[in-house]
């Protein structure tokens, strides 16, 4: 446990921001299987549509670096494609 009040502080907001980017990161991944489960079907489009809307909404929000929403949304994309093929 950390003596230092800065510190003391500082634990505490990293605490809020872990419980914060857990929830986010979780909405990703329904987003992201749902839009998977879609594939083939007619809401396709709309299923991709809001997961890479999540994945930006994440990225603006700084709970993803920008290169890794880039290579989660191309990767998503590329799944997506495959299971319609």
């Amino acid at each position: 446990m950390a003596n230092i009040k800065s510190q003391i502080k500082r634990n505490r907001q990293n605490e809020k921001r872990r419980l914060r980017n857990r929830s986010i990161r979780s909405e990703l991944r329904t987003y992201q299987k749902a839009a998977e489960e879609a594939a083939g079907t007619e809401d396709e489009a709309e299923a991709l549509r809001l997961a890479i809307k999540r994945i930006d909404k994440a990225t603006a929000k700084g709970v993803l670096h920008p290169n890794t929403a880039a290579r989660r949304k191309s990767r998503l994309v590329a799944r997506v494609r495959q299971l319609n093929a």
